[in-house]
């Protein structure tokens, strides 16, 4: 199973298992994207195809979606998580709405995901999560409060469910922190403040991301980081938190956002499915 599939990094997994013929269950809330998704999978190659359209925000949406295939496949072999939004603005900028909505999709929507695949995952002692994370979960960020609270609350949760699970040493629990991937996640994040984002260099294909994620699934440690930058900020993050504390706000501006030319809070696709049209 993929969640996040219409779009991004989801999609792309979707896509190269599907050419290794196997059987996919996508889960997004788009459900006209991820029709899209389903076909081309299909005549990539796999085995089969189900459609779940839930917003993992939604626990009851999500163990109904999930229950229905497990009635018939009994267990997942994989879980690839990467649903998720995102949303620009400072702490004091923020409607608490928005920021609200970032935590409860990014954090309790894993949770939703997790509590409804491990139990038929322990009952058999098998089974893979890997959940697609981010560097960001392990620096403080500025202009992007909330979603670097869902990505350290994203982190807090895998590590939890690994040790958690220890008793089922088949059923394995993998956190791919990534460093920035070129995916439509920039331009449908809301934005709160004077500058959208966009992803700072070294940035990494939506391809290469992919890849990363399926060598993670095929030997899963519980955190694997991809990205040639990520050690170089983690050690200015831990080791010289004075000298990242003065910098990362002015490269953030340089590197990672640019001035918006609207104004006025923009939801993206915080509460409604994105448009692929509107993309920027």
């Amino acid at each position: 199973m993929i969640t996040g599939a219409s779009s991004g990094i989801g999609e792309a997994v979707a896509m190269k298992l599907a050419e290794r013929g196997s059987r996919l269950a996508l889960l997004a809330r788009n459900l006209a994207e991820l029709e899209n998704v389903a076909a081309r999978c299909r005549d990539r190659g796999a085995a089969e195809v189900r459609v779940l359209a839930a917003d993992v925000a939604e626990a009851g949406d999500v163990q109904t979606c999930i229950d229905s295939v497990l009635a018939d496949w009994g267990v997942f072999d994989l879980v690839v998580h990467s649903a998720g939004v995102a949303g620009y603005g400072l702490v004091t900028e923020m409607p608490p709405e928005a920021f609200d909505r970032i935590v409860r999709t990014n954090v309790s929507g894993s949770a939703n995901v997790l509590r409804s695949v491990i139990p038929a995952m322990r009952d058999r002692n098998a089974g893979t999560v890997v959940i697609t994370g981010s560097i960001i979960g392990h620096l403080a960020v500025p202009y992007m409060s909330a979603y670097t609270v869902s990505k350290w609350g994203l982190r807090a949760l895998s590590r939890t469910a690994s040790v958690e699970n220890r008793d089922r040493p088949g059923v394995r629990i993998c956190y791919v922190s990534l460093a920035s991937v070129k995916t439509p996640i920039y331009a449908r994040a809301a934005s709160y403040t004077s500058r959208i984002g966009k992803p700072p260099p070294p940035r990494l294909g939506v391809e290469s991301a992919a890849d990363a994620v399926l060598r993670a699934a095929a030997r899963p440690r519980r955190l694997v980081h991809v990205g040639a930058g990520n050690i170089t900020m983690l050690l200015g993050f831990n080791l010289l938190p004075g000298v990242y504390d003065r910098l990362v706000t002015p490269l953030f501006r340089l590197l990672a956002s640019r001035p918006r030319t609207d104004v006025g809070g923009q939801p993206g696709n915080l509460f409604q499915p994105w448009d692929p049209s509107q993309d920027r």
